[in-house]
């Protein structure tokens, strides 16, 4: 069988970009902006890039408007760097931050529209953990598109995308990427609806494909959020940054999971419990549903562990309620309008009237690819790869740390889109494209074969479900070291079971069965690695949460790498945590050190 798969199609560009969301499409814009001609190849594993993740961010995107007499960059990045746990790098921290304003402004002169006041100035919001003074008081921070601002976002990348000349190669992935002399000079692609293995050579390649929330049961994300960028990276020998850092967000609507928005709350949304008492001010006095999202995840899942909770008859599963009836109905029709929808689509619930269920769903990966500032992918803490970069929720520089601020993510995805292109162009500047490797497909060739000439009994869904499961139990919110070592047991299982599953189909055209057996492995390899992450780093930091080790400490303060060749083997590295902000010295650098974290 082996022999029988080939690549059927050689293709060149300047620059290959695997994911076409809103971090790739900034990053292709900006290359075209700067080096207009350039020949730019755009792969979207969905139908078409509107399709993106990207488009399903609601709340807004926030930055602090140098007009505003009340904020400064200073102060955002304070909520950055204490919402992250004391874990985000400041150099990037600061590089974000202080680009902000100017990139939004960016998206509006290309046309993004953002929700306005009645007298023309923009609309702000609040969000958890953003804050002026030094945690004084909440930021209003955040501007937004009624509740669609990831939907203008996207639209507003692809256009300039597509303007600038863009071509796109949709319903495909990469499944492997190729190298000379150390040196990434493009990568595999499966065009899934041809059932082809393409080659493509690049000057640069980015990576830029999203998160990895399907390895829940529970989530936010899309159907395609494999984490098939991760998962090729550790397949090459190159290393994972803390992908213990997983985030759950607070108010996913129970049933489908789907993301209730942080708005909902800075609009006045009141989290209660099953007497219908408001509970946020026991775990964050000042800040209650404001307060970080990890705090609110645990303190909603604390109120069910201890019998608070109310159990949903529909879905058997317990839950906290969000009381939104004394919201506006401007707020409901207008500013929040999809979300309301949501509600009565979903769960058939009418927010104005009736208190609406809601329990955590995973959200996001905080960690990824690590990368530098610039974007260019590292394979030790100091030591970059050549022609290789990554971007978006894929990768992590880390602006998060361990744990993200609401809106934050979109403003990494375009500020970092912007660094990353303008990295890309210096660097292909003297470069040049080189011949296909010999051994170019070999990886791929070997790994679909095997999914294609496997004979046992066995179902991917099960295996799946199974895994998904098992992840949400055991290295969910709570995490225990003896939970996590019976989690390792059992993903090395499901992997054995899912090596010998007989595929229906034995095509490789719109085979779905094909597909579903490689985003498999890709889960299997990104939960092993988070779990193993997880049970070495004894204890507590933000979203990592450990029931037998509660508290943070110094003993962790730096960023895992992990590295995994051969399945359930992972070796442990360590990247420093960059805290130039303190060490410099400055005005307010005592705010940058390893601070207590309440809110």
């Amino acid at each position: 069988m082996g022999n029988k798969l080939k690549v059927s199609t050689n293709l060149s560009c300047d620059v290959l970009v695997i994911g076409a969301g809103g971090a790739g499409l900034r990053c292709a814009a900006e290359i075209l902006e700067k080096k207009p001609g350039a020949s730019v190849l755009a792969v979207t594993k969905v139908a078409h890039p509107q399709k993106s993740h990207t488009a399903a961010a609601q709340g807004g995107v926030c930055a602090v408007d140098p007009s505003d007499l009340h904020d400064k960059p200073i102060y955002h990045m304070f909520d950055t760097w204490k919402g992250s746990d004391c874990s985000a790098d400041q150099n990037v921290v600061k590089k974000i931050v202080e680009t902000g304003w100017d990139q939004l402004m960016w998206l509006e002169n290309r046309g993004m529209h953002f929700t306005r006041l009645q007298g023309g100035a923009l609309g702000k919001r609040t969000f958890g953990g953003h804050t002026s003074g030094f945690g004084s008081v909440s930021s209003f921070r955040a501007v937004f598109d009624a509740d669609r601002t990831g939907k203008s976002m996207m639209d507003t990348c692809w256009q300039e995308a597509v303007k600038g000349g863009v071509s796109f190669v949709p319903q495909s992935v990469v499944t492997e990427l190729l190298f000379k002399e150390g040196r990434c000079i493009g990568a595999i692609l499966f065009k899934e609806k041809d059932g082809e293995f393409v080659s493509v050579l690049a000057k640069a390649t980015v990576l830029a494909t999203g998160g990895c929330g399907q390895v829940f049961r529970i989530t936010t994300n899309c159907r395609d959020n494999t984490g098939d960028a991760l998962a090729v990276i550790l397949r090459a020998g190159f290393p994972v940054m803390d992908p213990e850092a997983v985030q759950f967000h607070p108010t996913g609507i129970v049933g489908p999971g789907i993301l209730a928005s942080e708005a909902l709350r800075s609009e006045g949304g009141i989290l209660r419990n099953k007497d219908l008492e408001p509970f946020m001010e026991k775990y964050a006095p000042k800040m209650k549903e404001l307060a970080p999202r990890d705090i609110v995840s645990r303190a909603m899942e604390s109120e069910i562990r201890s019998g608070n909770g109310v159990l949903n008859p529909d879905h058997n599963i317990e839950h906290v309620w969000i009381d939104l009836r004394e919201l506006p109905d401007y707020v409901h029709d207008v500013k929040l309008k999809e979300i309301s929808g949501f509600f009565k689509t979903f769960v058939n619930i009418d927010p104005k009237k009736e208190l609406c269920p809601v329990r955590s769903s995973n959200h996001y990966h905080m960690g990824g690819i690590p990368t530098t500032e610039f974007g260019e992918v590292q394979k030790t803490s100091d030591e970059i790869i050549p022609g290789l970069f990554a971007v978006g929720e894929c990768a992590s520089a880390s602006f998060h740390g361990f744990n993200r601020l609401g809106t934050n993510s979109l403003l990494e995805l375009f500020t970092m889109g912007k660094f990353v292109g303008e990295r890309v162009v210096d660097y292909i500047k003297d470069g040049s494209l080189t011949e296909l490797p010999k051994e170019a497909g070999e990886v791929t060739f070997s790994q679909f074969s095997k999914y294609l000439e496997a004979s046992g009994k066995g179902n991917i869904g099960v295996i799946r479900e199974e895994m998904r499961n098992l992840m949400t139990a055991k290295v969910g919110i709570f995490r225990k070291g003896n939970e996590m070592a019976e989690a390792m047991e059992s993903l090395n299982e499901l992997r054995k079971r899912a090596e010998v599953v007989a595929l229906a189909s034995k095509t490789t055209k719109m085979n779905q069965d094909l597909h579903q057996r490689w985003e498999l492995d890709n889960l299997l390899d990104i939960a092993m690695i988070t779990t193993k992450g997880a049970y070495e780093r004894k204890e507590s930091r933000g979203g990592h949460y450990r029931d037998d080790y509660t508290e943070r400490s110094e003993e962790f303060d730096y960023h895992t790498l992990a590295y995994m060749t051969e399945y359930g083997k992972v070796d442990l590295g360590k990247r420093p945590i960059d805290m130039s902000i303190f060490e410099a010295g400055g005005e307010h650098c005592e705010h940058f050190k390893m601070i207590p974290r309440k809110y």
